[in-house]
């Protein structure tokens, strides 16, 4: 990684299958525009398609969640923190659209572009999660009470190793605990659980809010691509796989996942 760019954050996302790598590309274009020096940190199924974007950084991985990949993010962090204090994660389907500053303060914590109280979060939206997520917390020794929503659209990690472990690994198993429950969606109930149980202050700083000002969300939807017969039964096989994998992950610990 060059010495001339920026060692203080970068940005992060998941980019899985074509549409998503070709929007990916797109950001990094806008973000070298907006943000030079800055990289593009990416998790993707075939890395060696950015070879040619100079500000990425990007690693091979495969889907792990069971239907969708959504929670998959907390690999992107993970891996983003062990190069740059700051991870900002952003949806693939983004393009920045004015400048970025250079610097960015170092607070440790959670910092979230849309935080709200993760009770009057579920019952507005899907009130049929609530009765999982007293449940998860009671595990976890929380009160939902002392727990945040967090908009996983845009939000940064600033942690120490010790604390971003922590984060990561009740991420993990929080995320596996709703996707064998069937609740595939709304990682940003599980962001703010395992932020609680690792100590991560969740805030909103104005230096995201600039950020948030300049970035354009696209709707991914707009793009089609056929699939393939071939691409849909692997697709399904591969959904089998996971499941079934997360089952007997989840056996190792019966009693947090199925009691």
């Amino acid at each position: 990684m060059s010495t001339s760019l920026n060692q203080d954050f970068c940005f992060c996302i998941l980019a899985f299958r074509a549409k998503y790598r070709i929007l990916a590309k797109e950001l990094a274009e806008t973000l070298e525009k907006y943000s030079p020096g800055t990289t593009l940190v990416i998790g993707t199924d075939q890395p060696e398609e950015f070879q040619n974007s100079p500000n990425v950084f990007a690693f091979h991985l495969r889907q792990k969640g069971i239907l969708h990949c959504y929670h998959d993010k907390r690999f992107v962090i993970q891996e983003a923190l062990k190069k740059f204090p700051t991870a900002i994660q952003i949806d693939a389907d983004t393009k920045i659209v004015g400048h970025i500053s250079p610097e960015i303060p170092q607070s440790e914590g959670l910092a979230a572009g849309h935080i709200e109280d993760i009770v009057e979060h579920a019952q507005k939206y899907n009130p049929e999660r609530l009765i999982y997520l007293r449940k998860i917390a009671n595990k976890l020794d929380l009160s939902l009470d002392d727990v945040s929503y967090v908009g996983e659209s845009l939000f940064a990690v600033t942690a120490d190793s010790k604390k971003t472990g922590e984060f990561i690994k009740h991420w993990d198993s929080i995320a596996r605990y709703l996707e064998i429950h069937g609740i595939h969606a709304g990682e940003g109930n599980a962001i703010g659980l395992a932020a609680a149980k690792a100590g991560l202050k969740v805030y909103n700083p104005s230096w995201l809010e600039k950020i948030n000002s300049v970035r354009k969300h696209l709707d991914a939807s707009d793009r089609k691509f056929q699939r393939t017969q071939w691409q849909i039964l692997q697709r399904k096989l591969a959904y089998h796989y996971r499941l079934n994998k997360a089952r007997i992950i989840s056996l190792k610990d019966f009693d947090f996942f199925y009691s």
